[in-house]
């Protein structure tokens, strides 16, 4: 049955992902990700079957389990793997696809009270680093990574990595997702500031300059002035 491979799939990629985790009875038991994906599948059927006040309980009741809140009618890929978990939430409309990584405190929101597709489309093989807030009915493309606290407004290409608030594309290409790296990540607003400080540096080193000049040249026209005055 595709439910008990989904979570062998899933127990099987917390392994490959996390260093902590050290066999599969450890993983099954302690990781809430690996729960919150299990309470989901009978709740997403329900969900399709339009028993959505069942599906809405068993979702609470995961949220209240796990501190993951998934609604219902959220689809979730193959191999999704949420870290830690707490505060994660994925909203009504949100498509997620195979292999994507989400750590804690991730919002996959709306944007206010529009109507049908309101949350994003996460693409294969992305990385939703802690805190990121992925808002409105866009798709974050494939291969791409979201920066830690980043606020993602608009549309994201594949194999992109995005940081800031609001967030900006800073680096498309040559990124690889597999390494989960969340650091060595590029930060615009450092680059502007040092560009700025360079910036600044170099207008104050022409002002010196032009000062200098004035200065000596208004030293030469007071002593012309003075050797007139002795002639």
């Amino acid at each position: 049955m595709s439910f008990f491979r989904d979570i062998k799939e899933n127990i099987k990629v917390v392994l490959e992902r996390d260093p902590a985790a050290r066999n599969s009875l450890e993983v099954l038991l302690c990781y809430p990700g690996v729960w919150a994906l299990i309470f989901h599948k009978p709740a997403h059927w329900l969900y399709l079957h339009n028993l959505k006040l069942l599906a809405r309980l068993i979702s609470q009741l995961a949220r209240f389990l796990t501190g993951i809140e998934i609604h219902p009618g959220a689809t979730i890929g193959r191999r999704c793997f949420i870290d830690h978990g707490m505060a994660v939430v994925i909203g009504e409309t949100t498509e997620i696809g195979d292999d994507v990584t989400i750590y804690q405190a991730v919002t996959l929101g709306g944007t206010g009270k529009d109507t049908g597709k309101r949350h994003p489309t996460i693409g294969n093989n992305v990385v939703i680093s802690s805190g990121a807030k992925i808002l409105g009915p866009f798709k974050v493309g494939d291969h791409s990574k979201v920066g830690a606290g980043s606020v993602v407004l608009k549309e994201v290409p594949e194999h992109s990595t995005v940081v800031g608030i609001p967030g900006k594309i800073v680096k498309i290409g040559n990124m690889r997702t597999e390494d989960l790296n969340q650091t060595d990540l590029p930060d615009p607003v450092a680059a502007e500031l040092e560009y700025l400080r360079e910036r600044i540096s170099m207008l104050e080193n022409r002002l010196a300059e032009i000062e200098s000049n004035e200065k000596s040249t208004l030293e030469k026209t007071m002593n012309d002035s003075v050797r007139k005055e002795e002639k």
